[in-house]
């Protein structure tokens, strides 16, 4: 495989895992751009300008950069392939430009679907069996460029947001690897994205977490999964008090509808009635002061069940 210089544009885990694939296969890397930390964010992530500096990489953070004085930086580089991992800004056409073989991202869903923000969470929310990781061509408009390589992972039944977010790495990893072969040679595969309608989604905020309990229990139990930290986490009023609800489980028995939901005790177990008849066991909540004592709620709620929503 000959040798290629290219430009990374990179955050997350995935950013960190794709540049370790880049230098791997022994692509000269001249600089790596990322972002800095958001202070109010939880970053349970790795940190790209940290590997970059531990392989001795040039880092740039454009915060307060000129986009011009960027995209000169970059077009100096004269590099072969520009590539983005995870990073958190859409790349400009001038910038993309200066790829002399082509600019390229990694995506965390199976596109078409899940264009745009959170796809990982989006993606568990809507109750879906799969995602993946896909590898495709950068236009101007966001997640819509032709596709070279794409590899699904499963979602299962109580899987999380960080446990899926693990896998589409893994796939991402798997996916640049088996690509920068032909992308290298030329001759890697390409294929126009049919874009379909109602798949670009945005970005979510700690509000977006809001438990609606005229939802039915496999929805919200969706919710949970999705949003559960380190994500800000699913949330709800119980008797005047803001709960998180951070692991459910659907359990196999529904109960008959009812248009008030509850949260009941049983045996040692909290569980919430949704209105649908369905049963959510929780196991694992907080509130403003910590950890909830499930099983110490259990009895209360055996003696007092309380009204949800």
């Amino acid at each position: 495989m000959s040798s290629a210089r290219a430009v990374v544009f990179a955050y997350h885990d995935v950013g960190v895992r794709c540049l370790k694939v880049l230098l791997s296969a022994k692509i000269d890397v001249p600089l790596v751009v990322t972002v800095k930390d958001d202070p109010k964010e939880n970053r349970w992530y790795a940190s790209v300008a940290d590997t970059a500096r531990e392989y001795g990489l040039p880092v740039m953070m454009p915060d307060g950069v000129r986009e011009e004085e960027l995209s000169e930086r970059v077009a100096q580089l004269a590099p072969d392939f520009i590539f983005s991992f995870y990073y958190r800004s859409i790349i400009g056409a001038p910038i993309l430009s200066s790829a002399r073989r082509g600019a390229l991202n990694m995506h965390g869903s199976l596109l078409p679907k899940y264009r745009g923000r959170a796809p990982v969470n989006w993606a568990i929310l809507n109750g879906e069996l799969q995602t993946g990781a896909t590898l495709h061509y950068m236009v101007e408009r966001a997640d819509a460029g032709d596709i070279v390589d794409q590899l699904a992972v499963p979602i299962l039944e109580d899987d999380d947001a960080r446990e899926v977010f693990g896998k589409v790495t893994a796939a991402a990893e798997i996916v640049l690897a088996r690509s920068l072969p032909g992308l290298i040679e030329g001759d890697a595969p390409r294929r126009p994205q049919l874009i379909e309608p109602g798949q670009y989604f945005g970005r979510r905020t700690a509000q977006d977490g809001r438990i609606d309990w005229s939802q039915p229990a496999v929805r919200i139990h969706n919710l949970v999964r999705a949003v559960a930290p380190p994500f800000p986490g699913a949330f709800t009023e119980v008797s005047g008090r803001t709960w998180w609800l951070h692991r459910t489980r659907m359990e196999p028995k529904a109960i008959t509808p009812s248009e008030r939901p509850r949260l009941f005790g049983a045996q040692g177990g909290c569980y919430a009635a949704c209105r649908d008849g369905g049963v959510l066991r929780i196991l694992a909540a907080a509130s403003a002061d910590g950890p909830l004592d499930l099983p110490r709620l259990s009895r209360e709620l055996e003696m007092r069940p309380a009204a949800l929503g």
